[in-house]
């Protein structure tokens, strides 16, 4: 059986040690200061990659969109299709008018929120518009025959061109 050395205290440490077994220790607070200073080093690097790679959409784009979605146009603004008027005649139904269908959109960003609307055949109806400094032009729309009469409300889709000035 083997004999196990007595234990002592040194002066520079808090700790006992066995002194046959153990070199010179180092303090625990200075442990403590490299693994954090490691952690920090490790942070940065994963901060400044996530900067790298989610850089600012380009403020010139076309958009494909659905009702409820939202694309960031900008670092600070977000457009938002909110709804879909279709006010066609139905396919199988008997009109007095054609109708048409228009696209409610909202710009949110850091200075508020503001409402347009886009069509390309409501009447006093803008197919483009301007705000804050950006273009939105609605390039295509589907389904782009009404819907029928008695069938199932469509799958919307519109099309918007985003261009800055």
């Amino acid at each position: 059986m083997l004999e196990r050395p007595a234990l002592t205290k040194r002066k520079h440490m808090k700790r006992y040690t066995w002194s046959q077994h153990c070199s010179v220790r180092r303090p625990h607070w200075l442990s403590t200061v490299s693994l954090l200073a490691g952690l920090a080093t490790l942070s940065a690097c994963g901060v400044a990659s996530n900067a790298a790679t989610m850089a600012a959409p380009p403020a010139s784009a076309t958009h494909v969109m659905a009702v409820g979605q939202s694309v960031p146009i900008t670092e600070s603004e977000n457009l938002t299709l909110e709804r879909v008027n279709d006010s066609r005649c139905k396919t199988g139904a008997v009109c007095v008018w054609a109708g048409y269908v228009s696209y409610s959109f909202t710009l949110s960003g850091k200075n508020g929120s503001s409402s347009f609307v886009l069509s390309d055949a409501m009447p006093g109806g803008p197919k483009e518009v301007t705000q804050d400094k950006l273009t939105f032009a609605l390039v295509a729309a589907e389904p782009a025959a009404a819907p029928a009469l008695n069938g199932p409300a469509p799958d919307y889709r519109v099309t918007v061109k985003v261009s800055e000035n």
